[in-house]
């Protein structure tokens, strides 16, 4: 079994696949990315049994048909020292070995038929989404994800879906990210999905694998697992269990300030402001009043900032105190050129945020004891 391919392209497909491969498991296999030749046809799977993923390698040279698993770690050394353009694998009963014109390096192989498998797109039924707008909205939300929680749910994309639009939204119970756009159905696709929770780890492959913004990509909902197929990659992901909440209770009806900014400067700012806090004094009090926003932080043993970014705002002063960080993070997925709005009801009260009639992001304040 033998191929040859470009070392760039194997390299960025092996990235992509190798994100999924669990770093810690009990089952050894799993930390391997295993490589199929057939019909002429190069593809790698990786999988941590939750999350899967089939990658077609394009214009690769070869005539064999085989298997072979290639651990993980090694290989993306190899791909990332070796600096010829091409490289090939070949494998006999006992070894891999990968070369290339100045370099050659013998591993030793594990039984590839033992490596458990990946499904592949088979659906007639799915919904199409533009891939530049389904990366958008992922950007736009995981980082609202909770992974580290106890609460399943928390630690996935909702995805709500109909014949024409997407929604996903994302919390961690202390704020909340929702984004919407446009999609298409295609054959009977079924109306009692429910609403599946992808997990983070998917979702995040998913936005890696869009590497044409133009190409739609396919999405299959399932009982227990969604499909999605996106260029060279196909992923298969387990949806989470548990009960996502309820997000549009969360989200205030009626305000009593609109506050409009400028991305970039508001982002310079509320970074200047997060120098001098720590975990202990993590609050910034974002102060509104006659054209001007005062951010002013303390940091216990660190110092004081206050950091003064002129507004068109000429409403009653008001004052909230974010936690800069989710502050920051909806910020730096948006174009620094842009608009943005606060809205606010008051200062202890859920504040949302509102980039575009598609974006919303919802974050309650901290208390002034936090």
């Amino acid at each position: 079994m033998k191929l040859t391919c470009s070392r760039n392209v194997l390299s960025s497909a092996f990235q992509i696949v190798g994100s999924v491969v669990p770093t810690r498991t009990p089952k050894e296999i799993l930390r391997n990315v295993k490589l199929t030749l057939t019909d002429g046809r190069a593809t790698l799977l990786g999988t941590d049994q939750e999350v899967g993923i089939r990658y077609e390698i394009p214009d690769v040279e070869t005539d064999s048909v085989g298997e072979v698993l290639l651990p993980t770690q090694r290989v993306n050394a190899i791909l990332r020292e070796v600096q010829d353009d091409q490289i090939s694998l070949e494998v006999n009963e006992d070894a891999l070995w990968i070369r290339s014109s100045q370099s050659e390096f013998r591993l030793s192989v594990e039984d590839a038929a033992e490596f458990p498998s990946v499904a592949s797109f088979e659906d007639e039924n799915y919904y199409l989404i533009g891939g530049k707008s389904l990366k958008q909205a992922i950007q736009r939300t995981i980082f609202a994800t909770d992974v580290e929680s106890t609460r399943y749910a928390l630690g996935g994309v909702l995805m709500e879906v109909d014949a024409e639009k997407l929604t996903l939204a994302a919390t961690d119970s202390r704020r909340l990210a929702v984004c919407h756009t446009t999609c298409k159905a295609h054959g009977n696709v079924s109306e009692e999905i429910g609403q599946p929770v992808i997990p983070a780890k998917a979702m995040s492959l998913i936005e890696r694998s869009i590497d044409n913004d133009e190409e739609d990509v396919k999405v299959a909902i399932h009982q227990n697992e969604v499909l999605v197929q996106s260029g060279q990659s196909t992923i298969y992901a387990r949806l989470v269990e548990g009960r996502f909440p309820r997000y549009q209770d969360v989200i205030p009806g009626e305000y009593t300030s609109k506050i409009d900014l400028v991305v970039g400067p508001f982002l310079s700012a509320v970074r200047q402001a997060m120098i001098v806090t720590n975990e202990e004094s993590r609050g910034v009090d974002f102060g509104f009043d006659d054209g001007t926003l005062t951010l002013t932080s303390v940091g216990q043993d660190v110092g004081s900032s206050k950091i003064a970014l002129p507004i068109s705002y000429d409403g009653d002063a008001v004052i909230v105190t974010f936690d800069p960080k989710y502050v920051q993070e909806f910020l730096r997925v948006l174009d620094s050129a842009g608009p943005v709005s606060l809205n606010l009801v008051d200062g202890n009260s859920a504040a949302v945020f509102k980039a575009d009639e598609n974006y919303t992001y919802v974050v309650m304040p901290l208390s002034r004891d936090d």
